[in-house]
């Protein structure tokens, strides 16, 4: 009986992306054998599929597609960064991204589509990977932007691969104008909601329960000072004047120049553009956003499957 390292199974999860434990007993039952592990590990996989869908998955890719006046973002989820890392990962979150840009942009229209390459819907093609790959994996959000006459802007932060990353955002710009000019500042834009992730494009837009707690904390911190009632009211009035301009798109300043608004900056763009330019939505979605992650020692977890 071959001896089982650590090094063994390393080597297995790099080739294979099954998962440690499931490696050690791949190797174990072929006598250490590499490729015969593969090949075991295939033929088990779709067996084990199910059984891996418990576990905590909130690594993986954000992917995004474009066809100009549409866009989509989507998020897809895997338990380790290694996996998405993963050639036949990326593949399938660049696939599933292009399979949007058919839908309305929802989880449920998303996972319900065809997925070309196996003729089966989104749903069961992630769940056929799980068994191949070796990791739980899921479509968790996903968001789609249209304009009839403009651009839907695209960026992804720190790009993993093509349209792949761990941040991705959607911008739409409604305008008439030049289209290489509009997705200019477009993707400028899309660059600012990144670094600053406003809340809304507007206002007027952001959510009311959210306006209201934050006004209840400032009404509060206003009492402390013992000042009266209508004191209190116009402080109160001025904190929340500063919240919305803080998250709302159009009234933050602009990462690229300070100086002005993005709505100012947007205002400019005009000139180049050659048409009013509008902001009709926005989505930002962060790789594992509201997840929370299981802390695991990778290196315990490689000396636990060597010792069996």
């Amino acid at each position: 009986m071959a001896e089982i390292t650590a090094a063994l199974v390393k080597e297995l999860r790099e080739k294979s992306g099954a998962g440690m434990m499931d490696c050690k007993k791949a190797l174990t039952e072929n006598n250490g054998d590499i490729e015969a592990a593969i090949d075991w590990l295939r033929a088990k996989g779709i067996a084990k599929a199910d059984k891996k869908s418990g576990r905590t998955a909130a690594e993986g890719l954000i992917g995004v597609a474009s066809t100009g006046t549409k866009a989509v973002v989507v998020e897809v989820n895997s338990e380790t960064d290694f996996v998405a890392r993963n050639d036949a990962f990326q593949a399938i979150v660049r696939g599933i991204a292009d399979v949007a840009l058919t839908t309305d942009g929802s989880v449920e229209a998303v996972g319900a589509a065809i997925y070309p390459a196996t003729g089966k819907s989104v749903t069961d093609t992630i769940k056929d990977a799980v068994a191949t790959i070796g990791e739980n994996m899921n479509l968790r959000r996903s968001a789609a932007l249209e304009v009839e006459d403009g651009v839907v802007a695209t960026y992804i932060h720190n790009a993993a691969a093509d349209r792949l990353g761990k941040l991705g955002v959607l911008v739409a710009l409604k305008s008439t104008g030049n289209k290489d000019a509009l997705n200019a500042i477009g993707r400028q834009v899309a660059m600012h909601i990144a670094a600053t992730a406003p809340l809304a494009v507007r206002a007027e837009e952001v959510d009311a329960a959210v306006a209201e707690r934050e006004r209840h904390v400032f009404i509060e911190q206003a009492r402390e000072s013992g000042k009266p009632e209508a004191i209190i009211e116009k402080m109160v009035e001025g904190r929340m004047r500063k919240f919305f301009e803080e998250v709302a798109l159009l009234s933050q300043a602009f990462v690229i120049n300070p100086d002005l608004t993005v709505g100012a900056a947007i205002k400019e763009a005009e000139k180049e553009v050659g048409a009013p330019i509008e902001v009709t939505g926005m989505a930002r979605l962060l790789l594992g956003e509201g997840v929370e992650k299981e802390e695991t020692d990778f290196a315990a977890e490689v000396a636990a499957a060597a010792k069996g």
